[in-house]
């Protein structure tokens, strides 16, 4: 006998739906995919650096170094906030438009600027490494102007391990591609 009311989501057989939700803001930007084990892994290790940093800049700091307990301070946050970007880094998706967020850039598209949104078979870097391997990406075309580099691939930190979710993911981009561009 099954006990669905001791389970977390209630029904087993329920589905994450890809549509958002009827309350939420569709002006507002949303990553239309969760962030990866790899990118998560990098931050996590990122932040265990800051720590033991924000550790060294106690013991710095007690030990009569103000300077250097400054300098380690001033580093710590710096590591801190190349962990947060790490997170942000994605492609970021709202009713005017598509925006990529690197680790020190972003590009914004507006929807009417797109001309197409397409997955296509190429070589990709490989967790943002210089070394390529053949696999998908979903590029973003431009009606004028040059085009972006890949938008998604299914070797990023984001997809490495999880193929299914790289479709997925695609789909949804090209869907919000395909409700609020403009012809």
């Amino acid at each position: 006998m099954p006990l669905h009311f001791l389970t977390a989501d209630g029904e087993l057989d329920a589905t994450a739906s890809d549509a958002p939700l009827p309350y939420e803001d569709r002006e507002r930007w949303r990553r239309p995919y969760r962030p990866g084990p790899w990118r998560v892994a990098g931050a996590a290790l990122a932040l265990l650096l800051a720590a033991y940093m924000l550790m060294s800049t106690l013991i710095i700091a007690m030990a009569g170094g103000a300077a250097e307990a400054a300098v380690c301070l001033l580093v710590a946050a710096l590591v801190i906030a190349y962990a947060l970007r790490l997170l942000r880094v994605g492609v970021w998706v709202s009713a005017r438009g598509i925006r990529q967020v690197g680790l020190v850039s972003t590009t914004t598209l507006s929807w009417r600027d797109v001309s197409a949104v397409r997955t296509v078979q190429q070589p990709v870097k490989w967790l943002g490494m210089p070394r390529t391997v053949q696999g998908q990406a979903l590029l973003v075309e431009p009606r004028r102007g040059e085009a972006l580099r890949p938008v998604l691939t299914d070797h990023s930190a984001d997809f490495l391990s999880r193929p299914g979710s790289f479709d997925q993911a695609a789909d949804v981009v090209e869907g919000w591609a395909a409700e609020n561009r403009r012809p």
